[in-house]
């Protein structure tokens, strides 16, 4: 079946920090904003989590 290198992307921290930016602000899911940006969800909250930590708001990374 289909290889993972193929569908992965790397995405730009600008990008990361809108599409975080945006989930906090739109009191949408991760799910439909992800739906929405053509990102995958588990992507997008992976990068909400991250945002926490950094924020000193999450459990914290490693």
């Amino acid at each position: 079946m289909g290889s993972k290198s193929n569908r992965s992307r790397r995405y730009t921290e600008e990008f990361k920090r809108d599409a975080v930016a945006l989930v906090r602000s739109s009191g949408r899911t991760v799910t439909e904003v992800a739906r929405e940006l053509g990102v995958s969800a588990e992507g997008l909250r992976n990068w909400v989590k991250q945002d926490q930590a950094d924020r000193g708001q999450g459990p914290r990374a490693g």
